[in-house]
């Protein structure tokens, strides 16, 4: 009976530091201990920080007329824009009718089309987009001016998410993008397509989308041979280069100019910042600054303009 009792103590002796083992909680190194509390305070700041992104981005909205998107929920307001007047664009009187058209219906609250402004460089596609939100919102009160909101090429991709901050909102939007079109395997453009329509959602009905590219289609026919050759069908190919940008209701293209146009842009400049020069001198030098530049466009005109004026020491004020 002693050896049993002395083999019964030493059994629960051995059992109970195992027993109290059990209890005790794991020792975590303090290393990793603090490592995980930084990465959580990490993710609060991190939450905290995108909802009021979000809020702000909407209460900015009263502070501005133009805003450039940013892919992390910002808005960022344009206090000035970059802009040319109307009266100032020569040689493109048929689109910009159009396009002011088109603006000041959805401006009203009545139906309009997506545009894309298509076609020659620097013959004023930009410009007219940003000189037509201008001139839409001249007398116009507060709550019923346009925003005009760019969001960058390569940006597209979050585009859904912009609509999401607009849909909710009172206001009218031209959402704008400039250059817009897709090279390589670049996949964006199918966010851009759900939005123009056939998305279940769709464009929301206070924003319109105005973009200006190069190419009447948008993607490249790299992309378009591509999908050619891999398809089943290859007529399926040409049919995804055309179903962009025919969910553009309205195609705007603009074309190289000609002298006469070229030289009315120069003059329209001049006049305006009040450049004073002999006309004939003024052909002369606006020729051949064009000659040397290989090409006749507004931005030619304008970069003439430049010179010009800081050559006579003129400000160009109030552009």
């Amino acid at each position: 009976m002693a050896k049993k009792s002395s083999k019964t103590a030493a059994k629960a002796a051995s059992r109970k530091p195992a027993k109290a083992a059990t209890k005790r909680p794991p020792a975590v190194p303090a290393d990793g201990q603090a490592l995980r509390i930084a990465d959580a305070l990490e993710a609060i700041a991190a939450r905290l920080s995108a909802n009021a992104q979000v809020a702000s981005s909407a209460d900015s909205l009263q502070r501005a007329d133009a805003f450039v998107w940013h892919p992390d929920g910002r808005l960022s307001p344009v206090p000035r824009v970059s802009r040319v007047e109307i009266g100032l664009l020569k040689g493109i009187d048929r689109m910009r009718d159009i396009l002011i058209e088109n603006t000041e219906r959805f401006a009203d609250g009545l139906p309009a089309n997506n545009a894309l402004l298509w076609g020659a460089r620097g013959m004023g596609k930009s410009s007219l987009v940003k000189a037509a939100h201008a001139s839409i919102n001249v007398d116009r009160k507060q709550a019923d001016r346009l925003k005009l909101i760019e969001i960058h090429r390569e940006d597209i991709e979050s585009l859904p998410a912009l609509m999401d901050l607009l849909r909710e909102s009172d206001f009218r939007f031209i959402v704008f993008c400039d250059d817009l079109s897709f090279d390589g395997n670049d996949a964006s453009y199918k966010s851009l397509k759900a939005v123009l329509e056939g998305g279940i959602e769709g464009r929301p009905e206070n924003v319109i989308l105005y973009a200006t590219s190069n190419r009447r289609h948008l993607l490249s026919r790299e992309m378009i041979e591509n999908e050619r050759s891999t398809a089943i069908n290859p007529g399926e190919a040409v049919e995804e280069k055309v179903s962009l940008s025919d969910r553009f209701g309205l195609w705007l293209g603009f074309h190289r100019c000609s002298q006469d146009e070229y030289l009315a842009m120069v003059k329209g400049y001049c006049d305006h910042f009040g450049i004073g020069i002999a006309e004939e001198e003024l052909e002369r030098e606006a020729l051949e600054w064009s000659t040397t530049r290989g090409s006749r466009s507004g931005r030619v005109a304008w970069q003439f303009t430049q010179e010009l004026a800081g050559r006579l020491g003129v400000r160009l004020a109030g552009r």
